[in-house]
């Protein structure tokens, strides 16, 4: 009788240990382009092991800033995305480069600058401030790299009919957000930055929150795969693992209360299943 239970329970092992070689990923490997903010803020550090563990794929990164993983996910490059240009994002949709174009959650832009506040942007809604900052010729710190930040910073200076570029006062950092904020706290500059990568930034910079609340500064991501059809070396199964990860309602409830614990308030919004 011994025997027979053991080679059931052996029998049983094997075929739980198969099981899970039958569900393990065929290719491993997931290539995420995504914006800076996601990953100056911290999110990704704490929902990337908790993907990894659940689904038994291995993210590689590339924080490159949205408009460079757009342009990623164009080219095949990347297996999945995660921006916040929803204007540029619509392009790779309506072209068919990307697929299971899913909304994420959001926050929002913020205009910072020295607490002596130079050019008096202080309470200004952005178009005003960035007005103001002109006429003053203020240090302003601008992405410079074609990111969503810098695309949204772009549209603002449109609304208040102002070229910046060239001018004297005006500086592209080409890097990440992270970065621009030491940059313009160094300078004791202004920038448009997501409310997210400021707050985890908040203790290395002296910049404080100058213009918030404007509507037009809602900041909206998305997560999308870059469609396995168009492009062959695309691992569809892990990008297609990824968004319904992100979109999760246990993920978004994470997702939800970012932040919360160090800064006093969530520096995401889930949005998941919304109209927006």
């Amino acid at each position: 009788m011994c025997k027979t239970i053991f080679a059931v329970a052996l029998a049983a092992a094997c075929f739980w240990v198969a099981d899970v070689r039958a569900q393990a990923p065929a290719n491993k490997d997931v290539i995420l382009a995504t914006t800076t903010s996601t990953v100056d803020s911290g999110l990704l550090d704490v929902l990337m092991p908790v993907f990894e563990k659940k689904t038994g794929y291995r993210v590689k990164t590339i924080s490159a800033g949205t408009g460079q993983s757009l342009a990623m996910g164009e080219k095949g490059e990347a297996d999945v995305l995660l921006t916040h240009a929803p204007k540029a994002e619509k392009k790779l949709v309506d072209s068919g480069a990307v697929v299971n174009y899913q909304l994420v959650m959001h926050n929002d832009f913020i205009i910072v600058g020295p607490p002596a506040d130079p050019a008096g942007v202080k309470g200004k809604p952005s178009t005003e401030a960035f007005k103001a900052i002109a006429a003053k010729q203020a240090i302003f710190i601008s992405r410079g790299d074609d990111s969503g930040t810098h695309k949204q910073e772009l549209s603002v200076w449109k609304n208040a009919e102002i070229t910046p570029a060239g001018s004297k006062w005006y500086h592209e950092s080409g890097q990440g957000m992270g970065a621009t904020l030491l940059m313009a706290s160094e300078k004791q500059g202004y920038t448009l930055t997501d409310r997210a990568t400021y707050l985890a930034q908040k203790n290395n910079v002296q910049l404080e929150i100058l213009s918030e609340g404007d509507a037009a500064l809602l900041n909206i991501y998305h997560v999308m795969q870059v469609n396995p059809e168009k492009f062959s070396k695309v691992n569809g199964p892990g990008a297609k693992a990824f968004v319904e990860f992100m979109v999760d309602p246990e993920i978004q409830k994470m997702i939800g209360e970012f932040g919360k614990d160090k800064f006093g308030q969530a520096l995401f919004v889930p949005d998941a299943g919304k109209q927006m």
